[in-house]
């Protein structure tokens, strides 16, 4: 029973690790030290528990193989989560009035610019999203053309988040999810 409390433990302690450094990435000033703590007792739990069986392989690759666990379960944890905004640059060739209405009806913030590449004039889109709807922005931009380029990237600050897709968050969540800048 020991061992699969030192693993359940450490998957626990591990997964929230792997949240808290993705909050410190991300600028979540006051939900990386909260989850620092949990992580820090609950690791307390399972080193005590393979100190007081120190002789016991057992133990060992169960507190080993829970921390592999952990990190594969942390990673899960926050891609579910999504967790953030996104950055996303459309550039195309084609004309953009279409993606650029179906956009704007589907309720997307977008910057339009004109602009020129290596190959002639090509349309420039800016839009940031919540994380959690990247894949619909994606799937939209697809659709209109499954050839146009298109980069995401994590933002670390914005200004406002009222204008984000799916509406705005408030209050505490607010503030965790979307810190601003000081």
């Amino acid at each position: 029973m020991e061992p699969l409390l030192i693993a359940l433990a450490r998957v626990c302690d591990v997964s929230l690790g792997t949240l808290r450094v993705i909050s410190i990435a991300r600028g979540r000033k006051v939900l990386a030290p909260i989850l620092g703590f949990f992580e820090v007792l609950i690791w307390l739990v399972a080193i005590g528990q393979l100190l007081q069986n120190i002789t016991s392989p057992v133990h060992y690759v169960a507190y080993a193989g829970g921390f592999a666990i952990g990190t594969f379960a942390g990673i899960r944890i926050e891609e579910k989560l999504a967790l953030g905004v996104v950055l996303v640059r459309v550039i195309t060739r084609h004309d953009a009035s279409r993606l650029l209405a179906r956009l704007r009806d589907e309720g997307f913030g977008i910057t339009h610019v004109d602009a020129h590449g290596a190959s002639g004039a090509v349309h420039v889109i800016f839009s940031l999203a919540k994380r959690s709807e990247t894949g619909r922005l994606v799937s939209i931009i697809t659709e209109y053309n499954p050839n146009a380029f298109y980069s995401v990237e994590d933002v670390r600050f914005v200004s406002d988040s009222a204008s984000l897709a799916s509406g705005a968050s408030s209050g505490l969540l607010r503030r965790l999810i979307f810190p601003k800048k000081k």
